[in-house]
């Protein structure tokens, strides 16, 4: 057992460098968090997939176009470790955010912690909760596109991936891509292994040019699975209407 699997979440959460991950964050649109979860951890989060009394719904993707595959919506109150991840992520990249909106032009600014956070959206009439589990099989996939569910939108989320590459499933790579102003589509592949964490862009992002900051519309999806199934956490900031 390496000494990352003897340390618990918020532990190995304390230990990153979110200077660094701000800095990524700014240059690509998305940084890559290795070995956030155990494997065992991410074995419990994905048997959980089965555990209906945890969720509020249930999307199958193919009848409303936004792929092939399946997930579930957890319901209040979130389980403890995705409620703890989701809190402690928050405040560091709410100061990502404050400075893309104020580099955007965007008046908004965001609250220090996810409390004070949800306490606005619930304000607004978005009170339903949007960490999900998705799980894909072989054909599956996920169209690219943006997880905003209301007037309120955090710029920021994550995903959690519980499966194994090569091992568990193959093909399923991430995908994001960037429409920059003028510009065709640039796509992006990150490869990521079990336990690993992806936070990125949810709709825009600044980037600097030549005459200063301009924003590039981003959108995420999932490429089709080969073989085996692929199990996901996704942790959306924002609650939804």
């Amino acid at each position: 057992m390496s000494a990352a699997d003897m340390m618990n979440p918020q532990d190995r959460l304390a230990r990153r460098d979110f200077a660094a991950i701000a800095a990524e964050l700014d240059e690509r649109g998305h940084a890559v968090l290795p070995g956030m979860l155990t494997e065992a951890e991410c074995r419990d989060l994905a048997a959980l997939y089965t555990q209906e009394g945890h969720f509020r719904s249930h999307v199958h993707m193919a009848r409303h176009g936004f792929g092939k595959g399946e997930y579930r919506y957890f319901g209040y109150p979130l389980p403890e470790l995705i409620a703890d991840l989701r809190a402690r992520l928050y405040p560091h990249l709410a100061v990502v955010a404050n400075g893309w909106n104020a580099r955007m032009g965007i008046d908004t600014r965001y609250p220090a912690t996810l409390d004070v956070f949800l306490r606005q959206c619930h304000a607004a009439g978005q009170t339903r909760p949007t960490p999900l589990l998705l799980q894909y099989g072989p054909g599956d996939y996920n169209c690219l596109h943006q997880d905003l569910y209301g007037e309120l939108a955090f710029p920021l989320q994550a995903a959690f991936l519980l499966s194994e590459p090569g091992r568990d499933f193959t093909g399923g790579e991430f995908v994001l891509t960037e429409q920059r102003p003028r510009m065709q589509s640039r796509a992006e592949v990150v490869p990521l292994r079990q336990g690993d964490a992806v936070v990125f862009a949810v709709h825009h992002r600044p980037v600097r040019g030549g005459r200063g900051d301009y924003r590039v519309n981003m959108r995420h999806g999932v490429s089709a699975i080969r073989t085996g199934r692929r199990h996901t956490l996704g942790i959306i900031f924002h609650d939804a209407k």
